[in-house]
């Protein structure tokens, strides 16, 4: 292999873009497949995950690869696209091995897993041959001479330690979600959806709650249930907080109505009011596709105020999209509905202008019980991404934005089919020969 190092950590090659040989990239590495062997042969190295488009990972066989670099990775074209599928036989090393608690064989010490190396042989095969382990420091071991401090890091080569054969209960996660932590939500959700139940309950325990929450929104309603479920009661409620309150009410509308109550009841007061009424909604009205935390603002704010509003990263692009003009108060269900600011009307116009002199006031309010198809017709018709929601009295109650309205609009098992769904296409012989004949050792 051309351009080979002679050794690679792993962790570092997550999220590394690979390109064919005409220097078009085709897409980032998710992971690497390894085949573990009997000890004591280091396991080998079988090829990357390669996520090629949206949710498609499919497998490059590691004799594919022409060069590995700090921040690019070349193979020589030839890409199989049917979906990669782990096999038995196979361990993921990110997924899988990181985190992991092992043993030094010499002392017995446990140690945890940071990251595994990759070199090359003479044959041009890769195997695992260095592990970078963090120690415990656990109560009650033996100290000998050399023996490192608590915490503290090392390198030592794969036949020093043992336990990767074992199933381990409790395995962390931090490993994992620090080699993908630049990566959007909806990108994480599908490796998190890609995982073993164990190993998803893993990473759901190792996020922070509005990480969690962030994942949670764009998982399929299966994995949102099983995750949810194993959470504590009090965790579940705050990465429910954490969630936007459409998306919040959507999850708690699918479990047992004891559960959900629980779960209402552990959340703050004012986070749990907007999901309660949300749930009151039929599921495919406005009301029910709604969001109760539009960009509002009252009368007498500038275009200059607006702007630092939509300005925040963490908005919605569509709720971005345009600002809300009410009497107070400005929270939903708010004092009386004045109209709507468009964005770029806000960028034509000089900062001190105030918002309700530009509003436009022309276009009719959604109603919550408009249907779905009522809904996205009033978004089709105008070329809008998003449209306020008023009730019979002027208040206004949310927003109901164009991702929304797609989300109920296609098939309910949209998120699984995007996940889950194969190309037609033929098995690839070299990938057969490779995994198949590791598999059979």
């Amino acid at each position: 292999m051309s351009g080979a190092p002679t050794r690679v950590f792993i962790a570092r090659l997550a999220g590394i873009a690979v390109f064919d040989p005409a220097g078009d990239q085709v897409g980032r590495v998710r992971d690497v497949v390894v085949a573990l062997r009997l000890a004591p042969r280091p396991p080998r190295v079988l090829g990357l995950v390669v996520e090629v488009g949206p949710r498609r990972p499919v497998f490059v066989p590691i004799t594919r690869v022409q060069v590995i670099e700090a921040d690019a990775i070349i193979f020589d074209g030839r890409l199989n696209m049917r979906r990669f599928s782990k096999r038995e036989s196979e361990t993921l090393v990110i997924a899988e091995m990181l985190d992991r608690t092992v043993r030094l064989c010499e002392t017995g010490e446990p140690v945890a897993v940071v990251d595994v190396s990759m070199e090359p042989t003479r044959t041009r095969d890769w195997l695992v041959g260095k592990i970078a382990v963090r120690r415990g420091g656990a109560r009650g071991l033996r100290r000998g001479p050399g023996l490192r401090r608590r915490g503290e890091s090392l390198v030592v080569d794969w036949d020093d330690v043992e336990g990767f054969s074992a199933v381990e209960h409790g395995q962390g996660a931090a490993g994992l979600i620090a080699a993908f932590g630049q990566m959007k939500a909806a990108d994480l959700a599908n490796i998190v959806h890609e995982l073993p139940a164990k190993r998803r309950t893993e990473v759901a325990a190792a996020l922070d709650d509005e990480r969690l929450a962030d994942v949670l929104e764009e998982l399929p309603e299966d994995d949102q249930i099983e995750i949810l479920g194993k959470l504590e009661a009090d965790r579940a409620a705050d990465v429910l907080e954490a969630m936007g309150p459409d998306d919040a009410a959507d999850l708690l509308g699918e479990l047992p109505t004891e559960q959900r109550e629980q779960l209402l009841t552990l959340m703050e007061p004012q986070d749990a009011a907007p999901v309660r009424r949300l749930l009151t909604y039929e599921d495919y009205s406005a009301g029910g596709l709604m969001t109760t935390d539009p960009v509002i603002v009252p009368p007498d704010a500038t275009v200059a105020e607006a702007l630092a509003l939509i300005r925040n990263p963490d908005l919605n692009p569509a709720l971005a999209a345009q600002v809300y003009v009410c009497r107070a108060p400005t929270a939903t269900p708010t004092g009386r509905y004045l109209g709507t600011v468009h964005f770029q009307r806000l960028l034509r116009e000089p900062p001190p202008t105030l918002v309700s002199g530009i509003c436009d006031t022309e276009l009719d309010p959604l109603r919550p019980t408009m249907t779905l198809e009522a809904v996205a017709m009033v978004l089709a018709t105008y070329n809008l991404v998003a449209a306020p929601v008023v009730d019979e009295n002027g208040h206004l109650l949310g927003s109901v934005t164009i991702d929304d309205v797609l989300d109920h609009l296609l098939p309910e098992d949209w998120r699984e089919t995007a996940m889950d769904a194969a190309a037609e296409t033929s098995a690839d012989p070299e990938e057969e020969a490779l995994r198949g004949a590791e598999g059979a050792r």
